[in-house]
């Protein structure tokens, strides 16, 4: 949410390109929701702006696949499209409480957004989303040696250090929590720093990833 909010102001200048990296396949399993439970007022404290709310449902999604290749297939009909649809989707299981494995939950955020849905139908149906997924997370775990979310770097590879505070958990209980780096409005400057790192870069390396 953050990169996508600084990103305008440096339109033209640096590139942000999203990559999936599904950590049920290339990390530690299907998502856990006792865990992210936990995790949920860390991530509100750090992002006022974002609307968070405790899963309340028994709906709870078993795979997040369909939502990363939901996702692929919204950017194919262009960027902000793409970027507008992936907030929908975070929006949906983070806020309402939607289960995101399910392919209706996806059809139904596609009409939302506004997409061709005839395209996005045949791109959804067509296995081409999940090819594509899939490839761009074993791109991260083989080549850059991504081993969780988010991870921010830049086209060469280099990581850069996303200002959040990650909680350590163990055995479905908070045993300590990072330093937070910043809280709130704070936080858009500490992203900012990500996009000057980047346009240290060469021209043509002038992405974050």
């Amino acid at each position: 949410m953050r990169l996508q909010k600084i990103l305008p102001e440096y339109q033209g200048r640096v590139k942000l390109r999203e990559r999936a990296f599904p950590l049920e396949i290339y990390g530690g399993g299907s998502p856990n929701r006792k865990e992210l439970e936990l995790e949920i007022w860390l991530a509100a404290l750090q992002e006022p702006e974002a609307r968070f709310k405790p899963f309340a449902g028994t709906d709870w999604p078993t795979t997040t696949l369909p939502a990363f290749e939901a996702a692929w297939c919204a950017f194919q009909q262009g960027e902000d499209a793409g970027r507008k649809f992936d907030l929908l989707i975070r929006r949906s299981f983070f806020a309402e409480g939607r289960n995101i494995g399910q392919q209706e939950v996806m059809l139904d955020l596609a009409r939302e957004a506004g997409l061709d849905m005839d395209h996005f139908i045949h791109l959804f149906d067509s296995g081409q989303g999940r090819a594509a997924v899939l490839a761009e997370g074993r791109l991260g775990k083989e080549d850059y040696n991504v081993h969780g979310t988010p991870t921010i770097m830049l086209a060469d590879g280099t990581k850069l250090r996303h200002p959040i505070a990650y909680a350590q958990i163990k055995d479905e209980k908070i045993q300590a929590v990072g330093k937070l780096p910043c809280c709130g409005n704070d936080c858009y400057e500490a992203t900012r720093s990500l996009f000057e790192q980047a346009l240290k870069h060469k021209p043509e390396e002038n992405t974050l990833e």
